[in-house]
């Protein structure tokens, strides 16, 4: 499928720094609870991320990540995720972060 470049403009990527990684024992499957600064514009955000495979707790405070912060709040289980942090997926069918290659302003948005 093709989309107009306005579509995608439409979709509103920002890095942020992750600051806090909680459990999420309530999950389906293995996820933690993710919060990540974007900066004064955005703010911080809560998310749910299935990446245990490849992170632990102290590999994500401090890492930079990208998000889409312009999705509607969806609903985790008891959780309430408020940004859609982006990932691809590996050959095993897990989660890889995307991040900046180099650090970048909180709220940097991907152009």
């Amino acid at each position: 499928m093709t989309i107009a470049f306005d579509d995608f403009l439409k979709v509103d990527i920002r890095a942020g720094t992750i600051t806090a990684v909680e459990d999420f024992p309530e999950a389906r499957k293995p996820a933690w609870k993710l919060t990540v600064d974007f900066g004064p514009e955005i703010g911080v955000k809560r998310s749910s991320a299935q990446i245990t495979a490849h992170y632990g707790k102290d590999d994500l405070v401090g890492r930079q990540v990208l998000g889409v912060v312009n999705f509607p709040p969806r609903q985790i289980g008891p959780f309430m995720s408020e940004v859609l942090v982006l990932g691809l997926h590996d050959a095993g069918n897990d989660v890889v972060l995307i991040g900046p290659e180099r650090g970048v302003p909180n709220g940097a948005r991907m152009c």
